[in-house]
């Protein structure tokens, strides 16, 4: 396979990189109507639960509780003044859907016991820095936000962030490069500046000693 001239040297788009399907185009601002509805519900549920002081618990309570109230008053109302009842669906999860769900959960469970075990018995060191590193990430940024900020926050970036880049990728690319290609010559200025005199140093001491 040849290079390519992406970061990375990635040989795919962004969108076959997010799977190429509905989510990458919901990712990727392609579903406009999704992602600008999913964008203003995570805006909404952050302003509830941050502003309001209502915790998730409550909000679920209080919307189930109003929802219910509605549709009681409107079957009862439609009873007496002899109208349509209100136009629910059949709440029903056939067997088919439910095992369907059951053989998804089980796969994915099975595969994370099975990465888990290959950790704790040694058998993949990379995997098991990755993972590590991903749990000490999670720590920190735990310890510097709860849980509703962070929600939103990840929500925000990976409808944006994404997208931005798709759109200027060229523009990022040349950028990123340039910084990397900086950062290159500034460590090669400084191991021959810096590290090169301290070894000097380090091989003069030595023959101090031996002499």
């Amino acid at each position: 396979m040849g290079t390519s001239d992406r970061l990375f040297n990635r040989q795919r788009s962004l969108h076959e990189i997010f799977g190429g399907g509905f989510i990458a185009d919901v990712i990727l601002w392609r579903q406009k109507n999704v992602t600008s509805g999913i964008l203003t519900v995570t805006v909404a549920f952050w302003i509830v639960f941050e502003r309001s002081g209502y915790t998730l618990l409550s909000l679920v309570s209080s919307v189930l509780l109003l929802l219910l109230a509605i549709l009681f008053f409107w079957a009862k109302s439609a009873a007496i003044l002899n109208r349509a009842p209100p136009p629910l669906p059949q709440l029903h999860l056939s067997e088919e859907m439910v095992n369907e769900i059951a053989e998804l959960i089980r796969n994915r469970v099975n595969a994370f016991l099975s990465v888990s075990q290959d950790i704790a018995l040694g058998k993949d060191s990379k995997l098991f820095v990755e993972v590590a590193g991903y749990l000490l990430l999670l720590s920190i940024v735990g310890g510097l936000t709860d849980i509703v900020t962070l929600t939103y926050s990840s929500v925000v970036i990976i409808l944006t962030v994404p997208a931005v880049y798709e759109r200027y990728e060229n523009l990022i690319d040349e950028c990123v490069k340039m910084v990397w290609k900086k950062s290159e010559q500034l460590y090669v200025k400084i191991d021959v500046e810096c590290i090169g005199r301290i070894r000097k140093w380090s091989a003069a001491l030595e023959k101090h000693k031996l002499s």
